[in-house]
């Protein structure tokens, strides 16, 4: 097993495999929105995965030895998109309070169906 695995931690492949894996569910996730009009609004999407892949690629620079400077350009880079993503979920979700926002959530209600009592938050 390790002679299969260290070639690829040793060249960085493995991050290369991992960030070919997250543009398929990128493609997968927006085709799923084109056809059936559900998933992850695009923006919010391709942000967060962005914010992934330049950590992805910050392990990459780390992994073959380069010099701090350009890890730190993938981590800046990591945190802008992720930045981009917040900007984006708070203009969308935070612009109007839900008017019942101190209400059971509805994935909490199933603790009633057992018996339980719902967890304290």
């Amino acid at each position: 097993m390790d002679e299969f695995f260290a070639p690829l931690f040793a060249s960085g492949r493995i991050v290369d495999a991992i960030l070919v894996l997250v543009v398929v569910e990128a493609l997968v996730l927006l085709g799923a929105r084109a056809r059936w009009g559900r998933g992850p609004a695009p923006g919010a999407l391709l942000s967060n995965l962005a914010s992934g892949a330049a950590l992805m690629l910050a392990l990459r620079a780390a992994l073959i030895g380069t010099a701090w400077p350009g890890i730190a350009v993938w981590l800046a880079a990591a945190l802008a998109a992720h930045l981009a993503e917040m900007v984006i979920r708070f203009r969308r979700d935070g612009a109007v309070a839900s008017p019942d926002c101190d209400k059971l959530a509805r994935n909490n209600q199933k603790w009633r169906t057992f018996g339980a009592r719902p967890p304290m938050t």
